[in-house]
């Protein structure tokens, strides 16, 4: 959704990936090479309501490629500005590839409504409009068919053909670019792309409120009153230094303090408040969810996300398929690759924390797969159709390619949990089973097993020993696997539970477990870190695979959230992101389960309230979770195996 832990300048055409990457990369393109091949032009295009919109294009000098053209466009919109802002002020990084800066296209970056240097009202999400009755009727679409046209027009040595690309915001504006498009855009790469925010992207999973990346981010994106100053900005004020999320957030109090209260954001930043108001999936989501309106969709696609991705992991999956199914016959392809958010985009991807992936899967992708895709819809050469699913296989970690995704093979089975904290793909037959512990809100189970100051990235695949050693957490593994076994597809927690409160959260955690003579890394390899974990042992490493939250007042609906009665054993069943990873022969298979997950996710007072971020303190409790692993109530999570 938007630039998470800090609203750092990483230009991809100028838009910034809400994270920067955590890996480095080699020298991108420098503000000397744009210079010497670059000639910049900036515009304030009118939009059918009157509105202008600032966008600043990039030209090829002439003499300076091989190819003299004609060129295409390659466009980004953004919410993050488009500086540096005046025709003699060159940016330090141009396109999103140097392969594709090296080949010649006219780049184009589009300041949105209400953002930067542009006209007009801001929305967050603005909601596609089907059915647009007069010249009022505004949208990303209707936007940017009318900067398309404008381009076409005005930008000379242009050969007719548009493409469009941007992470995580910008990835947003591009599937919304292309519902209904200019047929002049060929080709476009949603990545990452913010979709519908309450179901598994920035703001809410499984009716929990992510609450350290929102509240990290709210502080330094706020609205602004348009079009800006934009020669004569000030410098963004440093935030204040929080050494310890956990300490700091958990101190605050409900999270309605945060929006609220000093000295945190005090109300003046409606786009928190909005996010953390809406608690229930009402209309404030529903028109806001992309997925329902991915119809007259006539470019080439080319989704791409990560398995890694803290903020927009379930986007691109709900992208993909919505093309599918809204728009057949659309050449629509899926990549995903080990990456965290924005992470293809100028890192090396070799490696996240401690799991590494014997490749840089970044290069890669860039020079095989999204150089290609761009060649060749926009210039007719260099490349070759794609695969409909071209993912990364960690574990193995291989390259993979399929005509479907999930694979046409993969099978659904259910690994159930068994007594004395057994995990296998047999049901249980006793009669009687039941886990429990005791869950205080007053000391959630932390996210990670060590001090920081944000939301790190490499959490997504952290080592787990940490949680499996509280008494708050239940772990369920197999025996060591005597073959490789691979998931590819959805996750499915399926929970028997009952609880002593009125609510309750369920985390549940897919986990792969090194053997205990697993190869240690050389002295080095973990680097030298200010926060974050000491040099990890690999032998006995748990690697998180995936985990997600499941709010139990949800369990039956989304718009009508109903309390739990105490001691009554209910069904909680969940969705998570997609993974493909096989867990290798002599690894076992690990399950968690736990009723917090903080700072990452607010903390469910365990009493049934409307709107938790209103919770009062007296009401955050302690309560005792059941979960049921017997014949006649067997809990368990449903994964896609391949044989």
């Amino acid at each position: 959704m938007k630039i998470r832990i800090a609203l750092a300048a990483v230009c991809l055409l100028f838009s910034a990936a809400r994270v920067l990457p955590a890996q480095t990369s080699a020298p991108f393109n420098t503000e000397e090479f744009v210079r010497a091949h670059y000639a910049k032009y900036e515009y304030r295009i009118p939009m059918r309501d009157g509105v202008k919109l600032f966008t600043s294009v990039y030209v090829p000098q002439s003499g300076t490629f091989k190819d003299e053209g004609p060129y295409p466009f390659l466009m980004t919109r953004t919410p993050y500005s488009c500086a540096p802002y005046g025709e003699d002020k060159m940016p330090t990084r141009l396109g999103v590839s140097q392969e594709l800066l090296e080949s010649g296209y006219i780049f184009v970056c589009a300041d949105v409504r209400g953002r930067s240097g542009s006209e007009g009202v801001f929305q967050e999400m603005s909601p596609h409009i089907d059915d647009k009755k007069s010249s009022k009727d505004v949208d990303e679409s209707s936007d940017t068919y009318d900067t398309v046209e404008f381009l076409l027009k005005h930008v000379a040595n242009n050969n007719g053909k548009v493409g469009i690309t941007g992470i995580s915001y910008p990835g947003f504006y591009t599937s919304a670019s292309i519902i209904d498009s200019h047929p002049a855009i060929k080709a476009a790469s949603p990545q990452a792309p913010m979709t519908d925010l309450f179901f598994g992207d920035d703001a809410y999973h499984g009716g929990a409120f992510m609450l350290g990346a929102n509240y990290g981010f709210y502080k330094f994106f706020f609205p602004q009153k348009n079009p800006i100053d934009l020669h004569n900005t000030p410098a963004r004020p440093a935030g204040e230094s929080d050494p310890d999320t956990y300490r700091s957030l958990l101190a605050a109090g409900p999270t309605g303090n945060l929006d609220t209260g000093k000295p945190y954001l005090d109300g003046k930043n409606w786009l928190f408040h909005d996010q953390l108001i809406h608690t229930t999936y009402d209309d404030y989501w529903k028109k806001r969810d992309l997925s329902r309106h991915m119809t007259g969709v006539h470019a080439a696609v080319m989704t791409v996300g990560g398995w890694f991705d803290a903020e927009d992991l379930s986007g691109p999956f709900k992208t993909f398929h919505a093309i599918d199914k809204l728009s057949p016959g659309t050449v629509n392809t899926l990549v995903v690759g080990p990456w965290v958010h924005g992470g293809w985009s100028n890192g090396d991807g070799d490696r996240l924390g401690d799991a590494t992936f014997n490749s840089k899967t970044g290069v890669f992708f860039r020079a095989h797969i999204q150089y290609p895709f761009f060649e060749f819809y926009l210039k007719g050469r260099n490349g070759a159709p794609l695969p409909k699913a071209y993912v990364f296989e960690t574990g193995t970690n291989v390259w993979k390619q399929y005509a479907a995704w999930p694979p046409q093979s993969a099978a659904a089975k259910t690994l159930y949990f068994q007594a004395n904290g057994g995990l296998s793909f047999t049901a249980p037959t006793a009669k009687a089973g039941v886990d429990e512990y005791v869950s205080d809100p007053a000391h959630p189970v932390p996210f990670v097993g060590y001090t920081t100051d944000t939301v790190p990235q490499r959490y997504m695949s952290d080592d787990q020993r940490f949680a499996s050693r509280r008494p708050d957490v239940l772990t369920y593994e197999t025996e060591p696997l005597t073959e490789d076994v691979t998931f590819s597809g959805p996750v499915k927690p399926k929970l028997k539970i009952a609880s002593t409160g009125t609510d309750a959260d369920f985390v549940v955690k897919l986990i792969d477990v090194y053997p205990d003579d697993y190869p240690e890394p050389p002295a080095d390899a973990a680097g030298k870190r200010i926060l974050g974990p000491p040099p990890i042992i690999l032998g006995g490493y748990q690697q998180l695979v995936r985990g997600e939250p499941m709010r139990a007042k949800f369990r039956d609906s989304w718009e009508k959230p109903a309390p739990l009665v105490p001691g009554k054993m209910v069904e909680v069943n969940a969705d998570m992101p997609d993974i493909n990873h096989t867990f290798r022969t002599g690894h076992r298979i690990m399950v968690q389960v736990q009723s917090s997950w903080f700072p990452l996710v607010d903390r469910n007072p365990q009493t049934f309230v409307e709107n938790i971020p209103l919770a009062k303190p007296e009401q955050f409790v302690k309560a005792t979770e059941s979960v049921y692993r017997n014949a006649g109530a067997a809990s368990g999570v449903e994964v896609m195996v391949v044989p």
